[in-house]
């Protein structure tokens, strides 16, 4: 999530209630999970672990609840609990505010558009020529959709992410930073849902065709000219590069990587990284021919062992 203007570190510190370790000049540009950060960035971290990680990492600013020592050219900021320090930021640049009209006076809609009866378009929603946005479809707060898209009946983009964090004995939901981005010619069918990325975007490539009743969770990259069969539900933040093809009801974990041009075959489960070009099968998910060799063998078992119970020791 990048702010709308650079923010000094002495406002950010000032609206957190930190105190200021290292660089008192820098400017924040934006605030981002650690995964996500570059250059001017704001991230956190309230576990000591996981201190080296942050401070090491892309970003500028760090929120933290123990001094240590600051790298030059980065800025510390310490303060009792880094988690809602950090959602305060994020909360303070990025507002829900409910919508009280179908279209949002700061939609931006393009010319050639069509939107069926009870499409609801939130704030600053942006939308592309000669879309195709079908009855009873709901495209939340700063969506980017391109041109030439179609969204079938019934569809959430850009939803709140699915992402909490346990404090004090319960959950609290992280405010959703990121983006929703539908890229040109992308085919979304009827009843999937998109969330938006908690601090990055979810992005859908061109030229994807996405079937009915699918799932990308938060922070979910998707490359271009993929097919997704219905049903397949895809964990936040991983990555599904160019030309991927997922049969029905797969089901992909979060954080993975999956290669260029991979196939995988339905009702798998993917539960790490895919190497591209290739076809996979099975839950796991792995080599499509292995599978297949592993299925047949194991057909074979009750003959084997009914033939062992039959040999007469000699």
């Amino acid at each position: 999530m990048k702010f709308p203007r650079p923010v000094p570190v002495t406002e950010i510190a000032k609206k957190i209630g930190a105190t200021i370790i290292g660089n008192k000049e820098l400017m924040a540009h934006g605030i981002n999970e650690i995964h996500k950060v570059t250059p001017g960035d704001i991230t956190f971290s309230d576990l000591k672990k996981y201190f080296k990680k942050s401070i090491e990492s892309e970003a500028t600013i760090i929120i933290l609840n123990e001094i240590t020592t600051c790298p030059e050219g980065k800025a510390l900021l310490i303060c009792d609990e880094p988690f809602k320090a950090y959602d305060s930021i994020v909360r303070s640049y990025r507002t829900s505010i409910p919508l009280s009209a179908s279209v949002s006076d700061s939609a931006v809609i393009g010319e050639g558009t069509v939107l069926e009866p009870n499409v609801v378009v939130g704030h600053d929603v942006t939308i592309g020529k000669n879309c195709h946005i079908m009855a009873n479809t709901v495209i939340y707060d700063n969506a980017i959709i391109g041109d030439n898209v179609i969204i079938e009946p019934n569809c959430s983009i850009s939803t709140h992410a699915f992402y909490f964090k346990k404090y004090d004995e319960k959950y609290e939901r992280w405010q959703s930073g990121g983006r929703t981005i539908i890229e040109n010619d992308v085919h979304i069918g009827a009843g999937t849902t998109i969330a938006q990325g908690v601090s990055g975007d979810t992005v859908v490539g061109a030229g994807t065709k996405i079937d009915c009743q699918i799932m990308l969770g938060h922070g979910v990259v998707v490359g271009k000219n993929c097919l997704m069969a219905a049903q397949v539900g895809i964990g936040g933040k991983t990555i599904i590069e160019d030309n991927v093809v997922l049969y029905g009801q797969v089901g992909i974990a979060q954080n993975l990587r999956i290669g260029k041009g991979a196939v995988v075959l339905a009702k798998s489960g993917v539960s790490k990284d895919l190497e591209g070009g290739k076809a996979y099968f099975g839950y796991p998910a792995q080599d499509m021919k292995t599978s297949y060799k592993e299925l047949a063998a194991l057909r074979q078992l009750p003959g084997f062992f009914k033939e062992q119970r039959n040999i007469v020791p000699e």
